[in-house]
């Protein structure tokens, strides 16, 4: 079984979390992760509990997020402005409408 306290590479973190290592590197510089150490040259190295933690805080988090958020956008809000809403950026708020509903064109009809 895998100690809590295992220093993870910003690859295993990713894996741990699912989601890109670019996006462990962007929590990172926003806060949302903390790095437990750098190496000497630079690399940052993350908590196996505090990646877990986070993953876990994100499952409870997420629900019902993509039916709130297709519900705002039926309601006529732009996809900026929901990606805005939850904080999420615009080309994965898009990817979640997607599969929620029927995006509309620049007119405002479904497409």
């Amino acid at each position: 079984m895998p100690d809590f306290d295992d220093l993870l590479t910003p690859r295993e973190a990713a894996a741990l979390l699912g989601v890109r290592t670019t996006t462990v590197a962007r929590w990172a510089r926003d806060g949302l992760i903390k790095p437990a150490v750098r190496t000497p040259g630079g690399h940052r190295r993350y908590r196996r509990g505090e990646v877990v933690a986070l993953r876990d805080a994100n499952v409870v988090e997420r629900r019902g997020f993509e039916r709130d958020a297709a519900r705002l956008y039926d309601q006529g809000w732009p996809i900026r402005r929901v990606a805005q809403e939850f904080g999420v950026s615009y080309g994965l708020m898009r990817r979640i409408l997607r599969k929620q509903t029927a995006l509309r064109d620049r007119g405002g009809k479904a497409r």
